[in-house]
């Protein structure tokens, strides 16, 4: 009976390798499956804000928007300016002295007694600047 173990055993030895070796396999295949699948999600997940931020304006310097709501009113009433940056440090709009700040959408209250012309300035800090210039008509 030791005879016939010690015929079966070289053969038994092969055929556990094989079995390691095919589990290893399987293993190592999954373990690659995942970390290809991780990393298509973090690059698609890259792209995915990248195109958010270049439709939001790019990461430069940029006036998304300027506008009043309504763009005319009558004596006494009340408009919204409102705008939008990207990129910027700082804003103003002249005439007006309000301390504003950066923002993607940002509207306040405005009431001029005649027709003004309002200007927006934003500054990104590194010595660049945009303008842009928007007329609140006023009726009587």
């Amino acid at each position: 009976m030791i005879a016939f173990l010690r015929k079966l055993l070289p053969f038994l030895a092969v055929a556990t390798l094989c079995a390691v070796l095919y589990d290893a396999w399987i293993f190592y295949g999954r373990w690659h499956a995942r970390r290809e699948g991780a990393r298509q999600e973090k690059e698609a997940e890259s792209d995915r804000a990248r195109k958010e931020i270049d439709m939001m304006g790019g990461s430069g310097l940029r006036i998304l928007s300027f506008y009043a709501s309504p763009g005319a009113i009558k004596l006494g009433e009340h408009a919204n300016l409102c705008y939008g940056v990207n990129g910027a440090q700082s804003v103003r709009i002249d005439p007006l002295r309000e301390t504003l700040h950066p923002a993607m959408s940002y509207c306040l209250q405005v009431s001029p007694a005649t027709d003004t012309s309002y200007t927006l300035i934003a500054e990104d800090g590194k010595g660049h600047s945009v303008k842009q210039t928007f007329a609140l008509r006023v009726t009587r």
